[in-house]
């Protein structure tokens, strides 16, 4: 009898063993990895759309793009940060949405490239922690004495736009 239950309960256990496995490869879950790199993609895209509409010089474009900055940084999950990101969070989340909002709020074109430099060394932090998925170029621009990141290495200034286009130089390449 003992056998029996036995065999029974090994049975039971290998359909199952059998039924995890073959539901993992028919629809894998999304792992908590893939779920924390997502996390910040979003604030990271909003700041390079408005980089480039500053890259056009307009600031309506730059306001509007911030303001949706100002969504991405509202919908993080600290939660499902990896360590390192999560403390680069805490240190520049209040930075980046203050930046985020004085640009927002702000139709002058000079004033939302001087709040951008903030926000461009904010951002590299975060980035610097997050390991993206995608390649970012960190530029900087001498005549601006500023920095920003970019996801193609051609060197586009969002300082000066089409007056000095390409003023400046990847001085890293974050992977």
């Amino acid at each position: 009898m003992k056998n029996a239950i036995t065999a029974a309960l090994a049975a039971i256990t290998i359909v199952l063993s059998v039924n995890t496995i073959s539901a993992k490869e028919i629809n894998p879950q999304i792992t908590t990895e893939d779920v924390q790199n997502s996390q910040l993609k979003p604030v990271f895209d909003e700041y390079f759309a408005m980089k480039d509409a500053l890259i056009k010089s307009d600031a309506k474009t730059t306001s509007a793009k911030a303001k949706d900055l100002l969504t991405a940084i509202g919908a993080v999950k600290m939660d499902q940060l990896k360590t390192a990101e999560h403390n680069a969070w805490m240190k520049v989340m209040k930075k980046i949405t203050a930046d985020a909002k004085a640009i927002s709020s702000n139709q002058d074109l000079k004033k939302q490239r001087e709040t951008f430099k903030s926000l461009s060394k904010s951002t590299y932090e975060l980035i610097k922690a997050s390991n993206p998925a995608e390649t970012a170029y960190y530029q900087y621009c001498p005549m601006a004495d500023a920095n920003w990141l970019s996801k193609e290495k051609a060197v586009k200034n969002p300082y000066y736009g089409a007056s000095m286009l390409t003023c400046g130089n990847v001085v890293e390449t974050i992977k």
